[in-house]
């Protein structure tokens, strides 16, 4: 499919598109007009994508989970993988799980807040 398809589909821009490309991220091929052309299995790596960037992760942090993206129950071998990388990811979780708890605890309060609101409506 062309970038277009691919971003609408997506909800994304063909600029976003054409970032997640240029950072390794996903990849294309060239038709004979020079067009990209992306497979199928590109919208649901753009969406995760989306999703992880939502989340707060870096782009150098996406294209080292990658693989666990691919298959994740499967045993994955990194190659290369730093201490640093380690330790970033590491740190990521934390923060993400520091998150959790704060949206968790805000979904309750707006949970308490519309259950007195329905309790005082009867």
């Amino acid at each position: 499919m062309r970038i277009g398809e691919l971003a609408a589909r997506a909800g994304a821009s063909s600029r976003q598109v054409r970032f997640y490309e240029a950072k390794g991220l996903i990849t294309s091929t060239r038709e004979a007009n020079n067009y990209r052309d992306y497979s199928e299995t590109a919208l649901g790596r753009v969406q995760q994508i989306r999703e992880l960037l939502d989340a707060g992760l870096s782009t150098q942090l996406i294209r080292a989970i990658l693989p666990c993206l691919e298959s994740p129950r499967d045993p994955i071998v990194f190659e290369g993988v730093t201490a640093g990388t380690v330790a970033a990811l590491e740190q990521e979780r934390d923060r993400l799980s520091g998150r959790i708890e704060v949206l968790t605890r805000n979904r309750d309060a707006v949970t308490g807040y519309l259950t007195e609101l329905r309790r005082r409506a009867d």
